[in-house]
């Protein structure tokens, strides 16, 4: 079974208000996190969790655990909205999630700031470009 879908970075902000149990999951880095900005957590209730899906040593092996850790249960039907910097690792997170029965499991498309624009640039598309709530940390 695969993930549940994609959603686009409004309509993820459209599930995560409309539905009081959703949990948004942010898979970057911790560097990541610290230099670009994260989604504002106050702003969903805090009903956001911060789980790194991979790290400067590689793939984190503890991912399913920490998701039960930020209160997710398998078989509780919680749908959990995994972002990631451009839509691709969090793909991977979703599919992990939904393996491990936990879900649904949606990923958003183009992440919190998109992919590269012409201009070599990130941050054209995406969670923050939509005006979305967010912070620096």
């Amino acid at each position: 079974m695969s993930y549940a879908g994609d959603l686009t970075p409004q309509q993820a902000w459209d599930l995560l208000t409309s539905d009081e149990g959703a949990l948004l999951v942010d898979v970057r880095t911790l560097g990541e996190w610290q230099q670009i900005g994260v989604p504002d957590a106050d702003a969903l209730g805090g009903r956001a969790a911060f789980v790194e899906w991979l790290s400067a040593a590689g793939p984190n092996p503890a991912f399913v655990e920490q998701l039960l850790g930020a209160g997710v249960e398998p078989g509780d039907g919680r749908s959990i909205v995994f972002l990631c910097r451009s839509g691709v690792r969090s793909i991977a997170a979703a599919q992990a999630a939904t393996a491990a029965g936990l879900g649904p499991a949606y990923n958003v498309l183009e992440g919190f700031e998109g992919g590269i624009g012409p201009d070599g640039q990130r941050g054209h598309d995406g969670w923050r470009a939509a005006g979305l709530p967010w912070k620096s940390l």
